[in-house]
């Protein structure tokens, strides 16, 4: 584990993935355009289906202010193709199993569930801009307004 945390202004980690199509998506895509990257713990599930409907409801908002929204997580491209297709999401899913991107981005951790501690996905959002900077990071994701946490 690093200590120091990221912050904002801080450069975006570089990432590389595969999308639920198996297109390897790269930060480096993005500059030039305004990025949401989006972590979220698992496919289908209640909060992560109400995170990514409420992206999609607003997708052409962002489209609009000059964002891409990628989402990651480390269900499998399968996975992520269900998900798209089921709730006809418009953005990539990327596809990180190894959590090399969870990690690099400190959306992996310890959780707490019913006393119980274990490693997981953290639901966490960074907004980087057309540089490859962090201008944002929500770490208290309100899922089912999300878009508003983003674009406030």
């Amino acid at each position: 584990m690093h200590n120091t945390m990221l912050q904002k202004g801080d450069k975006a980690p570089y990432f590389e993935g595969p999308d639920q199509d198996g297109n390897i998506i790269r930060l480096s895509d993005f500059a030039g355009r305004r990025l949401v990257l989006y972590f979220y713990p698992k496919d289908s599930t209640p909060g992560c289906t109400a995170e990514a409907c409420d992206l999609r409801d607003n997708y052409q908002r962002f489209l609009d202010l000059g964002y891409a929204v990628v989402g990651v997580s480390k269900d499998s491209t399968a996975s992520h193709q269900k998900f798209i297709a089921k709730y006809g999401l418009p953005f990539p899913l990327i596809s990180d199993p190894e959590i090399a991107i969870l990690q690099a981005y400190e959306a992996w951790g310890e959780k707490k569930n019913y006393g119980k501690v274990s490693m997981g996905t953290l639901r966490k959002t960074y907004v980087i801009d057309e540089n490859g900077v962090i201008t944002d990071i929500i770490s208290k994701v309100d899922t089912k307004n999300h878009t508003a946490q983003i674009l406030k």
